[in-house]
């Protein structure tokens, strides 16, 4: 079992209301979360993209297990519930994957049926899921289903089908990537029995995903790959002369690390 508190797991938990989703933001480092939750989000989520970027590292290709578990360990000391992205456990074997994540110490983990980019059987999924569960009861596991967002069975049908099982093993809550209509979010949502998590994006605003059912809106990479985007804008406009932005002062990201020190 891990160290979760069980009163701040529960509190996670319950921040997956319906007709008011959790907004998560996905942090990539110490000062990214640090910052995120003194602009009062209440939960604090990892991006696996940004977090193997970071290291140089491709994402979904199990070579960010380190990285995930060091700034775990960091994130785990904020006084909000910490919720990581563990690519698909960094392991075939049930057993691993809830030993990594005893590992954690976090109060949820977001766990994905695919592969380096291939979806993976639902009963090995499943199986990972209640190998968390029995290890880690208090930890949130989101089951990542990955059809819309690899484009294999990107149906409905299979798409609840998976969920399904994975609730079945256990899962608290299930998550839904890639690009999906206002029917097909309603579908899903009017069919599996726990939270439905979907990523942020262009099409559908927040309070039109609470009506369609969503108790859950992630950030995912967006905030990593908008901050390079900032980066590379604002490097440029000084390199063309323009004058220099204001900016986050150099104190105020020192302070940033405040919640990590010992």
């Amino acid at each position: 079992m891990t160290s979760t508190a069980p009163g701040r797991a529960t509190g996670f938990a319950a921040l997956h209301r319906a007709g008011d989703p959790l907004v998560l933001p996905n942090a990539w480092d110490a000062a990214s979360a640090a910052a995120l939750l003194a602009a009062g989000f209440p939960a604090i989520g990892t991006t696996s993209l940004g977090v193997a970027a970071g290291g140089g590292l491709p994402d979904a290709a199990r070579s960010a297990a380190g990285p995930t578990r060091s700034l775990a360990r960091l994130l785990r000391r904020l006084p909000c519930p910490v919720t990581v992205d563990i690519e698909d456990g960094f392991s075939d074997d049930p057993d691993a994957v809830a030993a990594y994540t005893a590992s954690l110490e976090v109060d949820g983990v977001n766990i994905e049926d695919c592969t380096r980019g291939r979806l993976i059987s639902p009963r090995a999924h499943a199986a990972k899921i209640t190998a968390i569960k029995s290890r880690c009861p208090e930890v949130f596991v989101n089951a990542r289903v990955d059809t819309f967002w690899t484009g294999r069975n990107a149906t409905v049908p299979e798409t609840v089908e998976r969920a399904l099982r994975y609730v079945a093993a256990g899962a608290d809550g299930v998550f839904v990537p890639g690009r999906l209509t206002s029917a097909q979010i309603r579908e899903i949502t009017s069919a599996v029995p726990v939270p439905v998590n979907v990523l942020a994006s262009p099409d559908h605003t927040v309070p039109e995903l609470a009506r369609l059912g969503v108790r859950r809106v992630s950030c995912g990479s967006l905030l990593f790959r908008a901050a390079l985007d900032r980066a590379v804008e604002v490097a440029s406009a000084v390199r063309d002369g323009a004058p220099a932005p204001p900016a986050t002062s150099y104190g105020d990201v020192q302070d940033l690390a405040s919640p990590f020190l010992e």
